[in-house]
């Protein structure tokens, strides 16, 4: 089976930084895309960041791009997001997520792991 857990979370000063991991098992192929997704108290839950496996392709949301990278890991085994510049607004539960082919719709992504709480203060 497919399995998705994030890590990395933590409290973290406005202006600092922070590289989440996701560590992937269980896909029996190599063409399919991993997502980090998050969501604030209160909010819906928004696209971050995107790798692709199929297309090669790394892909940001509007509010993270040009302060978050996303990577993977030689073997695919893991894929990180390292986040700079954290704004209070970045404070959210963040999660990783599979599909074939990176898209910002949220129900084309087949298997999701459990959250790790980022807090960004102020």
């Amino acid at each position: 089976d497919v399995q998705l857990q994030a890590s990395g979370g933590g409290l973290v000063q406005a202006g600092g930084s922070l590289r989440l991991s996701c560590a992937v098992s269980g896909f029996t192929y190599d063409d399919y895309s991993i997502a980090w997704f998050r969501q604030a108290p209160g909010k819906a839950r928004e696209e971050v960041s995107c790798i692709s496996y199929h297309d090669g392709g790394t892909y940001y949301g509007d509010s993270v791009r040009g302060r978050f990278t996303i990577s993977s890991g030689s073997a695919k085994s893991t894929v990180y997001l390292q986040m700079d510049s954290l704004k209070p607004e970045d404070t959210a539960v963040y999660y990783c997520a599979s599909t074939w082919g990176c898209t910002w719709n949220q129900a084309q992504y087949d298997y999701w792991g459990r959250g790790t709480l980022v807090t960004v203060s102020s």
